[in-house]
């Protein structure tokens, strides 16, 4: 366990958690770094459909790779390979470098020797500084008890992870539910896990896929939005407590579309933005 994470106390960190191989090496790159095996197993309950949420395998192999650098994610990209149902897994990690402050390393989780998401990533933690310029502001939302639930359990459809979290939406940003959307590719609302475990730099990962895609307030299909790429720059460490998070989608065209986001805590801090590019929903 990486001494800078809590003990394994929540169903996100246990459901995240790895294991370093004996021995470790699973092979050399062709770089000649070693690269380290974790086993991985992906687990029940958060997926969309039959497949595992994108955030969450972000997040799993993610532990792996902060486990080996010893640091937190401060930056991960992920490529999407092809959807990856519950089971067992197993991440390979190489150090591509690793200086005083700031780790940089490579993974590949797979099954059965098929890669499924490849990763790329810098861990540690950014210097302090006192210089701060905010071009924006967290979203403004009714208290969370007031603001409406993501979904009631057992309405469809009704992604497993929902059962994991405890989202919602902004009044308004739920018209997709039931069909009437905003048309206006946008969502944002309150996000925590179910059984109120913290929100930490791994959270962060997670948190930038857990939310419905802003698309399905623009008039397309509410259906799968496979990801392509996601990436995650952690900006700070969450207090406890919900977080405000904003979801856009700016260009949809050639069958794909882009998803920024934002997450704020409850200090108003901003503590992670992620940018994926996705394909367009199909019914």
């Amino acid at each position: 366990m990486l001494g800078n994470f809590p003990a394994v106390t929540s169903e996100f960190e246990r459901d995240t958690a790895v294991t370093r191989q004996d021995g470790g090496v699973a092979a050399f790159t062709d770089g000649g770094f070693p690269a380290v095996r974790f086993e991985a197993p992906v687990r029940a309950g958060w997926e969309i459909g039959q497949a595992s949420n994108g955030g969450y395998l972000l997040a799993l192999a993610a532990r792996a790779m902060s486990e080996m650098a010893e640091r937190p994610p401060l930056t991960v990209t992920g490529h999407y390979l092809a959807p990856v149902p519950p089971g067992p897994a197993s991440v390979d990690v190489e150090t591509v470098r690793s200086g005083r402050r700031l780790a940089t390393l490579r993974a590949t989780l797979h099954r059965d020797g098929r890669p499924l998401v490849t990763l790329l990533g810098t861990f540690g933690r950014a210097p302090e500084s006192d210089v701060a310029r905010m071009d924006g502001a967290p979203p403004e939302l009714e208290p969370y008890e007031l603001s409406p639930p993501v979904a009631a359990s057992g309405e469809p459809p009704f992604p497993t992870i929902n059962d994991r979290l405890a989202n919602r939406l902004r009044r308004g940003d739920d018209g997709f539910r039931f069909g009437s959307p905003t048309g206006r590719a946008e969502v944002a609302g309150w996000l925590a896990f179910a059984d109120h475990g913290p929100i930490d730099e791994l959270g962060l990962l997670l948190a930038a896929d857990a939310f419905p895609p802003p698309v399905f307030n623009s008039g397309l299909p509410v259906a799968w939005v496979p990801t392509l790429e996601l990436t995650v720059h952690v900006r700070a460490v969450p207090v406890p407590g919900p977080l405000r998070v904003l979801f856009r989608s700016r260009f949809i065209s050639g069958g794909l579309l882009d998803e920024d986001g934002e997450m704020w805590d409850a200090s108003d801090r901003l503590v992670a933005l992620s940018r994926q590019i996705s394909l367009i929903p199909r019914p």
